[in-house]
């Protein structure tokens, strides 16, 4: 693992990232590949249809703000990007890894943990 700029990050990550802190859900969704995978607190979505769903529930449960901290690359496939997130949520202010892991030019898996 070593830390790399964040202009350093696949452009399907950065492409993701900007769609998410948008807001725009078919951006974000076109992101993933057909059968990707995310895991955010303790719960897997598989596919775009719950994709979107939980991106959908996540973009309205919680006011915040997020700013990239910290980014890394595990090796040719694996990514994480950390975030600083504060907000109206519990605890009121995190670091959160976002774990990519891509496939095809694409996420193949997001885990999102402390």
């Amino acid at each position: 693992m070593h830390a790399i700029a964040r202009d350093e990050l696949p452009t399907v990550i950065t492409e993701y990232l900007t769609a998410d802190q948008a807001r725009d859900l078919d951006a974000a969704v076109a992101c993933y590949t057909p059968d990707g995978a995310v895991t955010d607190e303790g719960h897997t979505y598989r596919g775009p249809d719950e994709i979107r769903a939980w991106l959908s529930r996540a973009a309205s449960e919680y006011t915040y703000t997020s700013e990239v901290v910290g980014a890394y690359r595990m090796d040719d496939r694996n990514f994480d990007v950390v975030h600083h997130l504060e907000g109206d949520f519990p605890g009121g202010v995190v670091d959160l890894h976002f774990r990519f892991a891509l496939r095809d030019a694409r996420i193949a898996g997001l885990v999102i943990e402390p």
